[in-house]
């Protein structure tokens, strides 16, 4: 009897023993409990759901900076055709940069957006390099997130332009536009006081058709492009405005161009542009006096006496409700 007292003694002093090193141990926190999700917005009109990653600010006209290269002994029917027609329709990003001054500008409604860069009215690669010059300058100081160069001979489509541009970040480096060349230029670069000789091979985009740069590689430029070191490094390979361009970014930065088959140059075969896709392209152009007939095949409510270029032709078709188009139908784009 006194031994099964002992035994249960024992097991009351293992349980009392277990139990107390249960009360030792810590008890765990209550957590708090999980915030509501709001539910997903069901998509209905005008409501779609955000998407995966945040997108890129929408690209707005007042972005971009358009330079137009002009000189005075073409201010008349020539600048004059471009402002009734196209810069009518994006007058704030537009600025046009000329070598002499003009009364007759300002009446026309091209205001402080014309830019005299006192620059030789003769047409050499030093004059022509003058005025990018100016037009790199004047681009860094506007803030704007790109920078666009055309001739007094292109139209601009602000539409196409801007959809374009959107689908690239200004912050990235990149250089839009279409070769004259189907090959890299080479050219010899000289180190300036003398010394090694180099040859440099680079892609440009013409000049003739318009070309953009984004302000990420504009300001990358800066060390051979600002304040009048554009014409020091032209002096380099001795090339043209546009020339230099491509010598700068692809030679001297290592970036790329991208071929673009949008813009367009009196140099190719207008008349082999798809009468259909005339409206969807970013620059147009026309040809010289020596090749009258070099022109898009688009028909209009002009003549080709009364529209040479075709430029009306084609400012109608977009902008119909531009007061001095004759009434026809949008999009009427038969082949003459």
């Amino acid at each position: 009897m006194s031994r099964a007292w002992g035994l249960l003694c024992r097991a009351c002093l293992a349980l009392a023993a277990a139990l107390a090193a249960l009360l030792l141990l810590p008890l765990p926190l209550p957590r708090a409990p999980a915030p509501a999700r709001a539910p997903a917005p069901t998509p209905g009109p005008g409501l779609r759901r955000p998407p995966a990653r945040a997108s890129a600010p929408r690209l707005r006209p007042d972005d971009v900076f358009v330079a137009v290269k002009t000189t005075r002994k073409n201010h008349g029917p020539r600048l004059g055709l471009l402002l009734r027609t196209w810069i009518s329709r994006a007058p704030r990003q537009t600025f046009i940069f000329t070598d002499g001054d003009d009364p007759d500008l300002q009446l026309q409604g091209a205001g402080s957006h014309v830019i005299n860069t006192n620059c030789s009215a003769v047409h050499t690669r030093q004059a022509l390099c003058c005025k990018m010059s100016v037009e790199y300058d004047k681009f860094i100081e506007s803030g704007r997130k790109w920078f666009c160069h055309v001739d007094d001979d292109n139209y601009v489509n602000p539409r196409s332009l801007l959809q374009l541009l959107s689908t690239f970040s200004p912050s990235q480096d990149i250089y839009l536009g279409r070769p004259s060349l189907d090959h890299p230029i080479e050219a010899t670069e000289r180190v300036q006081g003398g010394g090694t000789v180099t040859t440099v091979k680079f892609w440009f985009a013409t000049g003739g058709a318009g070309f953009c740069l984004s302000r990420g590689l504009a300001l990358k430029m800066s060390p051979w492009a600002s304040l009048g070191s554009f014409m020091s490094t032209a002096e380099r390979v001795r090339l043209p405005d546009d020339c230099t361009v491509g010598y700068i970014v692809e030679g001297l930065l290592g970036a790329r161009l991208l071929h673009s088959s949008l813009f367009h140059s009196h140099l190719e075969n207008l008349q082999r542009l798809p009468a259909a896709t005339v409206l969807q392209q970013v620059t147009l152009s026309y040809g010289g006096p020596e090749n009258p007939r070099n022109v898009v095949n688009v028909a209009g409510g002009f003549s080709l006496q009364q529209d040479p270029t075709r430029f009306k032709s084609v400012h109608c078709l977009l902008y119909p409700d531009t007061d001095w188009c004759p009434v026809q139908k949008q999009g009427d784009l038969a082949s003459e």
